[in-house]
C-alpha cells in the first residue's frame, strides 16, 4: 500500500519557523536549475500553471511541476513528475523520505520528489528526462536518444 504523502518537513520548514531569507533564495536557485534541466530537452517550453513553474513537451503535454515554496499540506519544495508505470509505487516504498505520491496526479503515477534536503542533481536530471519520456511522442524521444 502507497503511504499518502510524504513524512512531516523538519522543523525548520515548519512555518514561522524558517531562517529569515533563507527561503525565497533557496527557491529562486531551484527554479533557476530545474528550468535548466528541462529547458534542455526537445521542443520543451515553460509556463507558469497554478502559479507555478511547469514544462510541458510540445506546449501541451506536461510532464515536471516545481512547487519551489510548497504546495497545501507539502510546506517543502518539491517536484511533480511524470513517471513510467511503477516507478512511482517503487519509490515510495523503497525512500519515503525523499519520494512520495503526490495529490492530483499521484493516481496517474506520477512521483512527488521532495527538494528540502541536499538534491543529488545529476538524479533529478535523470528524474525529469524520465518523466519527459513518459509523455513525449517517439520522435522527440527517439531525438533525446540520438544526442
Amino acid at each position: 500500500m502507497v503511504p499518502p504523502g510524504p513524512p512531516p518537513p523538519p522543523a525548520s520548514d515548519r512555518p514561522g519557523s524558517h531562517r529569515p531569507g533563507s527561503k525565497r533564495l533557496g527557491s529562486d536557485r531551484l527554479v533557476r536549475r530545474v528550468r535548466a534541466i528541462c529547458l534542455a530537452l526537445p521542443e520543451v517550453t515553460e509556463r507558469l500553471s497554478h502559479g507555478t513553474p511547469t514544462w510541458y513537451v510540445r506546449d501541451k503535454a506536461t510532464f515536471v511541476t516545481l512547487w519551489p515554496d510548497g504546495h497545501h499540506d507539502h510546506r517543502f519544495p518539491h517536484l511533480w513528475c511524470a513517471a513510467p508505470p511503477g516507478a512511482q509505487q517503487e519509490l515510495v516504498e523503497t525512500e519515503p523520505e525523499r519520494f512520495f505520491r503526490p495529490p492530483y496526479v499521484g493516481g496517474r503515477g506520477w512521483l512527488g520528489v521532495r527538494l528540502d534536503v541536499q538534491p543529488d542533481w545529476d538524479e533529478l536530471a535523470g528524474i525529469c528526462h524520465e518523466a519527459y519520456r513518459a509523455v513525449a511522442p517517439r520522435r522527440l524521444v527517439e531525438l533525446l536518444d540520438a544526442r
